[in-house]
């Protein structure tokens, strides 16, 4: 059985609404169930929670099945809890809307924020796993949340690579550590990130023009004090990015899953390389 926390007002496009917990136990046909918010606040005390956050231009269907994969794969055990994020990070035309979903994202960052220190406040860690545009929500929901935040792993991160040092640098110091996964073969944050992302800046006035993203370059050299172990993916592994999530990227994803779960419970990355190699 899978939990997703939904923000999502429709299936595709759509506007974002304040989240509510949903279940479902097929990958294949998201059929779901909403869950009430006693049990929410009675059944996740005591318990290790990790938020998974989906990226840009990923529809509600697809996302759901996504996570429900990925829940089987992680296999957290009994006291641990992985939950879906869902949020509308999409449109009915791919591509178009990227520079307005920062927006969004954060909107639906400090919601979780919110809805974290209202429902999940007994449990007894909180941690992140992003993909892409994902990590900005993350982002915002750790500056915003009145707990420390025992991981944020972000992976292909559609975001300033200094954002740990300048834009979030108050959800850096409320988290006890920090994995990123870059990729120089991530050729959708190789070519269209500088185009899409100086427009946001103009939206936004939150961060530096024209700055490489923290999922292709990694952090700025001022961040990389605050990012636990390596974080540059081997050129000749690669990764694209869609390589992070269950995906059309069989031979891959499975290996980021598998990275996400040591990091998870404090394991040693499997030697000799650190990184997930397909």
């Amino acid at each position: 059985m899978t939990f997703y926390l939904n923000f999502r007002s429709q299936a595709v496009a759509g506007s974002v609404v304040d989240p509510y917990l949903i279940q479902g136990d097929q990958a294949a046909a998201p059929n779901v169930t909403t869950v009430p918010l006693p049990v929410v606040d009675g059944f996740f005390g005591g318990k290790d929670l990790l938020f998974a956050v989906h990226g840009f231009n990923v529809d509600y269907r697809t996302a759901v099945s996504s996570f429900a994969v990925l829940d089987r794969a992680l296999a957290l055990g009994d006291s641990s809890v992985m939950i879906g994020v869902l949020w509308p990070g999409d449109w009915w035309i791919p591509a178009v809307n990227y520079p307005f979903e920062g927006s969004d994202a954060m909107d639906c960052g400090r919601r979780l924020a919110g809805y974290c220190a209202a429902h999940f406040a007994s449990a007894r860690s909180i941690s992140f796993l992003s993909h892409s545009l994902g990590a900005r929500l993350v982002l915002e929901a750790v500056a915003n949340l009145p707990r420390r935040v025992r991981l944020i792993c972000l992976t292909a991160g559609a975001i300033n690579r200094s954002c740990l040092e300048a834009e979030y640098a108050a959800a850096a110091r409320n988290a006890d550590q920090i994995c990123v996964l870059s990729s120089h073969e991530d050729t959708v944050l190789k070519l269209a990130y500088p185009i899409g992302d100086p427009i946001s800046n103009i939206l936004h006035d939150d961060h530096t023009f024209f700055e490489r993203a923290l999922g292709y370059d990694g952090p700025s050299n001022a961040s990389r004090t605050l990012v636990h172990g390596p974080w540059q993916i081997p050129d000749d592994y690669n990764y694209k990015h869609s390589s992070y999530l269950p995906s059309a990227d069989p031979p891959r994803w499975p290996r980021i899953a598998e990275y996400t779960r040591r990091a998870f419970f404090g394991e040693p990355q499997v030697p000799p390389s650190p990184f997930p190699r397909p």
